[in-house]
C-alpha cells in the first residue's frame, strides 16, 4: 500500500508534527524514524505508524509492541534520502 504521502514501510523520514500536538507530538519532532507500517482506523483514514530510529526499545516498536510505535499522518512526515 502506497498511499497519498508516497511512503512505504522501510522508508527513512523525520517527524514535523502539526502545531498544537499532543506532548508526544512535541517531544518527537524532528527525530529520525522509520516507516513501520500503515495502518487505517474505522473511519478510513491512513496512518504511518514509525519506529524512532534512536529507540532503544525499537525492536519491540517492529513487533508491534505498544509504546515504540507512534502514529503520524502523511503530511506530518518528510521522507530523508
Amino acid at each position: 500500500m502506497k498511499p497519498e504521502g508516497g511512503l512505504s514501510p522501510g522508508d527513512a523520514v523525520v517527524i514535523r508534527p502539526r502545531p498544537h500536538g499532543d506532548v508526544f507530538d512535541l517531544a518527537l519532532g524532528g527525530e529520525r524514524a522509520t516507516v513501520a507500517s500503515i495502518e487505517q482506523d474505522l473511519e478510513g483514514r491512513l496512518y504511518y505508524a514509525v519506529t524512532i530510529d534512536a529507540d532503544p526499545g525499537r525492536d519491540l516498536g517492529l513487533s508491534g509492541q505498544p509504546g515504540h510505535r507512534f502514529f503520524f499522518g502523511a503530511d506530518e512526515l518528510e521522507r530523508v534520502s
